[in-house]
């Protein structure tokens, strides 16, 4: 039993995989790998963000598995992926991860759709162009992130742009001060920190929960390696297959700039979605919209979609 699971107790446990395996990278490291859902449905892909776990996408799981293959997956340091060595938190390394975990879950030339979010859909953009992505990515669905200027345009200090506003933020994002116990006044500091104002308070807790499990040194080790001066944008003009977009209006680490960029740079962007009053952790804080996008992006984009779908509701009835 996981950290994250003994904190979350069984009222609020996360999905049970099917199976579990471990995928090894390119550098030895060992990622956690989840797999949910019949095993020949087709694929869905799942990427968390920085401090976060395959426990951030249980709705989508819950919900995907019913008629999906969905693989979810640790980020190195996360969840109940070990911890890498020390300067070995680059979006290379994310990319290698990615590869070994297609490698892994999937049979050769099997295609799956793939949901990033946060520093998941940096995954996406570092891996775009890579032979295993190539194979296996047949559209991409990039949830509340950016490519590039994280620090510069993230709206987490209240104050006008420039040189002050971006030290500030850099401090906060990179601090190596524990975060403890989730507390009335750590939930509110996160709220406003990633949330949207109206997020329901029950929403707020999960996202304190599995953020507050995250260990402290993986956090600072990916803000210092990742987020500070992360540049993607070569990364999402390679990224040529079908890609939707999606973003809360009042996020402020990856605010709306950010996806309007990279919908601009795809060289095949579907959809933009930009949901009103919802903030950076928009697979909790909206699950039906994200789970809504990654369904479409299935329906249109992989092979025998539809005809599960259509044995599954035959079988309800």
């Amino acid at each position: 039993m996981s950290r994250l699971t003994k904190r979350m107790g069984p009222a609020v446990a996360p999905p049970v995989a099917v199976r579990e395996l471990t995928a090894v990278s390119a550098d030895g490291s060992r990622i956690h790998v989840e797999l949910h859902g019949p095993e020949e449905a087709p694929a869905v892909v799942l990427a968390h963000g920085w401090t976060c776990s395959t426990h951030f996408w249980a709705a989508q799981i819950r919900d995907l598995a019913a008629d999906f293959r969905v693989i979810a997956y640790d980020q190195r340091g996360h969840g109940r992926s070990p911890a890498a060595a020390r300067g070995r938190y680059t979006t290379d390394a994310l990319a290698d991860d990615l590869e070994a975990v297609l490698a892994a879950a999937l049979e050769p030339g099997t295609k799956a759709v793939l949901a990033g979010h946060s520093m998941g859909g940096m995954t996406i953009m570092a891996a775009a162009g890579r032979p295993r992505f190539t194979e296996h990515a047949a559209a991409a669905l990039l949830c509340s992130t950016g490519s590039s200027r994280l620090v510069h345009e993230a709206l987490v200090v209240p104050m006008r742009p420039g040189r002050i506003r971006t030290r500030l933020t850099a401090a906060i994002l990179g601090s190596s001060a524990p975060l403890g116990p989730v507390t009335p006044v750590s939930k509110r500091i996160l709220r406003y920190a990633t949330m949207g104002p109206a997020t329901a308070p029950e929403r707020v807790a999960e996202c304190a929960r599995i953020v507050h499990a995250c260990p402290r040194e993986t956090r600072v080790a990916w803000a210092a390696g990742v987020l500070g001066d992360v540049d993607l944008g070569a990364g999402v003009r390679r990224l040529n297959i079908p890609a939707a977009v999606l973003v809360g209006t009042t996020d402020r680490l990856t605010p709306v700039v950010h996806a309007r960029a990279i919908a601009d740079a795809l060289p095949q962007c579907v959809d933009v979605t930009e949901l009103p009053g919802m903030g950076h952790m928009t697979p909790v804080e909206a699950p039906e919209a994200v789970t809504g996008l990654i369904r479409s992006l299935a329906d249109v984009y992989l092979d025998g979609h539809a005809d599960v779908s259509q044995k599954t509701e035959e079988q309800a009835v």
